[in-house]
């Protein structure tokens, strides 16, 4: 046993190594053929590798904290129409290379139904990658410093879901416009995205200093998109009066 197990260990196939003795003791019980017996550790095999990559995927997601789309209370928000989010839920609009965006008030649950979506992506075994805004526009510019621009670039371009959260929260800074469309133009009909938002389309001019980019912006998100307005209360401030209504 210790010859076959160290002859897997070589060929790095853990998940037969992991489970291969008590798949042996389960044949022998149950008189299984040979052709039974590899279907068995090869299905092991399988469901470790998909593990493993699920995981490995999750991780380089840099997801802030976990939150399924089956915790979020539709009751609180009936404004949403629960079908849409369940269409976006199949990740048919990857395959598609659509986008999403919510617009919202803070704490209507915007970034919830963003992460939501992006753990089913994950789970359909999808690349995904999530930041803010500013975080991304931030990372950009610096990299130009040190002549690694493009390469950051391909490092928001290359994930099938790109999750852009807290658009419109504060204005950007001039340089940041040029860099924004670097990301959506290169994206437009080769990768889906989901903007959150507290600002309509047409109060993006706002948000950015540059007077003329925010529409070719606007024109390439909003070519193929679904858009979620959310006009709920803020769950935070539902929680705020609870307590206050406690006391």
């Amino acid at each position: 046993m210790n010859l076959l197990k160290n002859r897997l260990r070589e060929f790095k196939l853990s998940g037969i190594y992991n489970s291969v003795e008590e798949r042996i003791a389960y044949a022998n019980e149950k008189s299984l053929s040979y052709t039974e017996f590899l279907e068995l550790l090869l299905e092991d095999e399988e469901n470790n590798r998909r593990g493993n990559s699920y995981k490995k995927r999750y991780s380089k997601a840099k997801i802030p904290y976990c939150k399924t789309l089956e915790e979020f209370d539709f009751s609180f928000q009936p404004s949403i129409d629960k079908r849409l989010i369940n269409d976006c839920a199949t990740c048919q609009f990857i395959n598609d290379k659509r986008n999403i965006v919510f617009i919202g008030n803070p704490g209507t649950g915007k970034t919830h139904l963003s992460i939501g979506i992006a753990i089913k992506a994950l789970a359909k075994g999808y690349k995904v990658l999530f930041t803010s805004v500013s975080e991304m526009l931030q990372s950009l510019h610096f990299s130009k410093a040190d002549n690694s621009y493009y390469q950051k670039l391909r490092y928001y371009l290359l994930p099938d879901l790109l999750i852009m959260d807290e658009l419109g929260f504060k204005r950007l800074p001039n340089y940041s416009a040029d860099d924004f469309f670097e990301v959506i133009s290169k994206r437009y009909e080769n990768g889906s995205i989901i903007i959150s938002t507290n600002k309509s389309f047409e109060q993006w001019m706002d948000i950015f200093s540059d007077s003329v980019l925010p529409s070719a912006i606007i024109d390439r998100i909003a070519h193929h998109c679904t858009v979620i307005k959310i006009n709920g209360q803020s769950y935070r401030t539902k929680n705020l009066k609870k307590k206050g209504g406690d006391a």
